[in-house]
């Protein structure tokens, strides 16, 4: 879609099928539709146009064929949906698409971060020590970095119907057989297969960004993750309500199981509910795949470096577990690991370079260029939003408990109120950037974290507990709504390639996790907090000096090479 001065160009690509319809334009210059009182105006046969007014604007329509009146009223009903968003008028197909979606979104977080919740019911069960158990946690999580960046690949590929299907099912089955592991080797295998399930947000990412116009995404992509990220809370509520209910030893084997079928149910609803794109678009793929695609030699190399701390992340993740940590795999295992994680990383260089080495001997044409800086930076950016949910969630109760005596009930409670904010901060932040912008918000919103976690690194044991819990809650106000501005701009890059930057941007959440959570393990907790606002500041300051605000359109080329341009704003 191009916007003009004065006019708005629409393609349009009449199906078979409407073809037998009446034609308009055939005979007569103008003739009345019947519906909504849009009247067409004129045709222009040669150049396959057509011209309407409606509700008191003109808009020019450009298509394959000469239009019915079926095919013109769809695309005023297209026009129509893009003008409002109302989340419960389930008549627009965008509507019910993003409420399959956001709840696809849910319930792979129920089956693959409700191990948390369940986990004292497994321990229990199974006489695990402590270190094993958080050897569980630390697998759960570990597949999800490299998960996001693949997932993001196939979605682009395959599209995001298949691909949350597969990804529902396949992840309810592996969490079944986790359930009904025999020995503890299996069930550290299966818990750690489980952490692509985490990877399902960037799929919906891709969904969203089809089915909603620049000046709505923020808000669906922030309703989509912050209504689907409370899958974590539903899971903490319903199983180990379940698993006390069933009573014996096996109650969190039947707690997740009846979570995981629901889960595979669900993925075969979605199949059948969904499409990929609205009727008549074209959902655009990546030139090649096995790396994204860079425009500028500048670009090749950023892109290059900022797969290094994906890699690092993990790296860290295999130190945890290495015989100077935790103990818990050996020595030689341990350097396996980093040499495999060097080799990795060796043979995506050579894949990114495979893919962009053209860039340098031929440069991409002005119209077809993106600044990969962009996604750089929102890496960064979700990196402080997303990993500091992620290690803030993990560590509140405890800290509640051991600096201000809070009783651990009373702790829970306290803690539990920071998932809760997403339902309303996500969208919020969201919702904020498609009305001010997206550079505006993100500052405004950086900002604020790194003012609320400098604030909670100045924290000692002589603080009142309700000063310290509202200023947590304010700082986790604005990392979830920045998590939210973060993916309003995220479509806003590259149409055909939106899955993988989501995939990398995603995966630098997970990362973020990491680097905090370790942080957490060597420090105080003054500290921990201190370091989070020190990292904030760093990514504002980059946000204000090379963040751009999306302007203008993004060009797309069609199957049959011509191009259609994008609106980003």
């Amino acid at each position: 879609m191009t916007t003009t001065a004065s006019n708005t160009c629409w393609r349009y690509t009449l199906p078979t099928t409407d073809r037998s319809k009446s034609e308009i334009g055939q005979n007569s210059n103008t003739k009345e539709l019947h519906r909504d009182g849009a009247v067409l105006i004129d045709t222009l046969q040669e150049k396959n146009y057509f011209y309407i007014k409606y509700n008191k604007i003109d808009w020019w329509h450009s298509c394959c064929t000469t239009p019915s009146i079926y095919g013109v009223l769809q695309i005023l009903e297209q026009h129509k949906m893009s003008q409002q968003l109302n989340i419960l008028d389930f008549s627009k197909a965008n509507i019910r698409i993003l409420h399959y979606t956001w709840f696809a979104f849910f319930m792979t977080f129920v089956v693959w971060l409700g191990l948390g919740p369940i986990m004292p019911f497994i321990k229990e069960a199974l006489d695990l020590t402590d270190q094993q158990a958080k050897v569980l946690l630390i697998l759960n999580v570990a597949m999800t970095i490299p998960a996001r960046i693949i997932v993001g690949m196939l979605v682009d590929k395959l599209g995001p119907r298949i691909m949350y299907t597969s990804i529902l099912i396949l992840g309810g089955l592996i969490s079944i057989a986790f359930a009904w592991s025999g020995s503890y080797e299996q069930l550290a295998l299966l818990r750690f297969l489980s952490g692509f399930i985490g990877a399902g947000f960037v799929v919906g990412i891709r969904m969203i960004g089809e089915w909603f116009p620049a000046k709505q995404t923020g808000l669906a992509q922030g309703i989509y993750g912050g209504w689907g990220n409370f899958g974590a809370a539903g899971a903490a509520f319903t199983l180990p309500f379940i698993a006390s209910m069933v009573g014996d030893a096996n109650g969190w084997r039947i707690a997740l199981t009846v979570a995981s079928i629901a889960t595979i149910v669900y993925g075969v609803l979605y199949y059948t509910r969904v499409s990929n794109t609205p009727k008549g678009s074209t959902y655009f793929k990546p030139k090649k795949t096995g790396a994204m695609e860079i425009t500028s030699g500048g670009d090749l190399v950023l892109y290059m470096l900022m797969n290094i701390p994906l890699f690092l992340a993990l790296g860290v993740l295999t130190w945890k577990l290495s015989p100077t940590n935790m103990g818990l795999i050996g020595e030689g295992a341990t350097w396996i690991i980093y040499s495999a994680l060097v080799a990795i990383y060796g043979v995506q260089i050579w894949k990114i370079w495979h893919v962009n080495s053209h860039v340098l001997k031929k440069p991409v044409p002005e119209l077809h260029r993106y600044k990969f800086k962009q996604v750089a930076i929102l890496d960064c950016a979700y990196l402080v939003t997303f990993g500091t949910e992620l290690a803030v969630v993990s560590m509140l109760a405890m800290f509640y408990v051991s600096w201000f005596d809070v009783p651990k009930v009373t702790a829970a409670l306290l803690a539990g109120i920071y998932p809760f904010i997403n339902l309303v901060a996500r969208p919020g932040g969201g919702w904020i950037s498609d009305k001010i912008g997206r550079k505006l918000t993100l500052g405004i919103v950086f900002a604020s974290i790194t003012a609320s976690f400098l604030i909670l690194g100045l924290v000692d044991k002589n603080w009142p507990v309700w000063v310290v819990v509202t200023v947590t809650i304010i700082a986790g106000i604005f990392s979830k709504a920045g998590s939210g501005a973060v993916y309003a701009m995220v479509p806003l890059v590259q149409r055909r390639m939106t899955g993988q930057i989501a995939g990398m941007v995603g995966a630098f959440g997970n990362v973020g996790a990491v680097i905090f959570l370790t942080v957490n393990s060597l420090v105080d907790y003054d500290q921990f907090f201190l370091f989070i606002g020190i990292v904030s500041a760093f990514v504002f300051l980059l946000i204000l000096a090379f963040l751009e605000e999306p302007k203008g359109q993004m060009a797309e080329i069609m199957p049959d090479g011509t191009v259609q341009m994008i609106d980003v704003k």
